[in-house]
């Protein structure tokens, strides 16, 4: 990726990134708002300076079957609760034990374990309330059985057998171990690709997307979320704690199971770039309307944070 599409996209990202963080204030109950203290944890982590790259795609996807932007915008902006929720757990002592995300203490840090775990609690919670709710925007236009699709594509990639939880049960199991690249795809897969692959699905079941067309985009959205974890693999052996935002290193000194340590640093960039180049070929069929979502999977890989 050139430095001027890298440019373009990144102002793009950033421009999305900002109406997804105005609609996520609308969401979520100020930091006076009874009980003060659950409502400061949550804003804490929700608004320390993510990329949106989850509520983007989703919106994205949307976009490409001509779905209605404020709908988008608003279930998206659902997604990044989901996702933040994810994070404060994952920093959790029990779970990855870190001190720093975004560049700021984590939640456990700032506000105390147990109401880090609150706060994860309810960013998930509100979700789900957002996106069920009878009069909420994200409901409008939308009928029952759509709906209620968007709301068991995101509950399936949260859960046990092929979603985070599941994938955060192996990566810690798998700790100190010798693992084998079924584990490793496993792990990647359900603890990161399913996510993203279920936000671009929502976005595109919002639209009303027809089965061929769930299909490629459920492809591009599973390839892209390979690409993005083994790159978030690399930043950690390759990056600087100023650059990332958290503490660099960390895969090693857990002695978790990764691509670079399964497959070394080469071979780990030309699956990233492959698995990329796998993404965009899906969305051929869509020609120069899918080209944004084309150009946020080569920036997955060609980010630094």
């Amino acid at each position: 990726m050139t430095t001027a599409i890298l440019g373009g996209i990144q102002q793009y990202l950033d421009e999305q990134r900002s109406r997804v963080d105005e609609a996520l204030d609308r969401l979520v109950p100020s930091a006076d708002a009874y009980p003060t203290t659950i409502h400061q944890a949550m804003r804490h982590s929700l608004f320390a300076g993510g990329k949106r790259l989850r509520p983007i795609l989703c919106i994205e996807a949307g976009r490409l079957f001509g779905g209605d932007e404020e709908s988008l915008l608003y279930m998206g902006s659902a997604l990044e609760l989901i996702h933040t929720y994810s994070l404060i757990h994952d920093d959790l002592p029990a779970l990855d034990d870190d001190d720093l995300r975004r560049g700021k203490p984590t939640c456990h840090k700032a506000f105390g374990e147990a109401m880090a775990i609150l706060a994860g609690d309810a960013l998930l919670a509100l979700a789900f309330e957002v996106l069920s709710a009878p009069g909420s925007i994200p409901a409008r236009g939308l009928g029952l059985s759509r709906k209620l699709g968007i709301v068991h594509e995101l509950a399936h990639a949260v859960g046990t057998q092929s979603g985070m939880v599941g994938g955060q049960v192996v990566d810690l199991e798998s700790m100190g171990k010798k693992g084998d690249n079924a584990t490793l795809e496993y792990i990647h897969s359900a603890k990161t690709a399913a996510f993203i692959r279920a936000a671009v699905r929502a976005g595109a079941i919002e639209a009303g997307a027809a089965e061929a067309g769930l299909d490629l985009i459920s492809t591009y959205g599973e390839k892209a979320g390979m690409a993005f974890q083994i790159a978030d693999d690399l930043l950690d052996l390759l990056g600087s704690k100023e650059s990332l935002g958290k503490t660099a290193g960390k895969d090693p000194q857990q002695q978790k199971l990764t691509y670079p340590s399964l497959h070394g640093i080469d071979e780990s960039w030309r699956r990233a770039r492959q698995l990329v180049r796998e993404a965009n070929a899906a969305l051929e069929p869509f020609g120069q309307r899918a080209h944004r979502l084309c150009d946020i999977a080569t920036y997955l890989i060609a980010r630094k944070s």
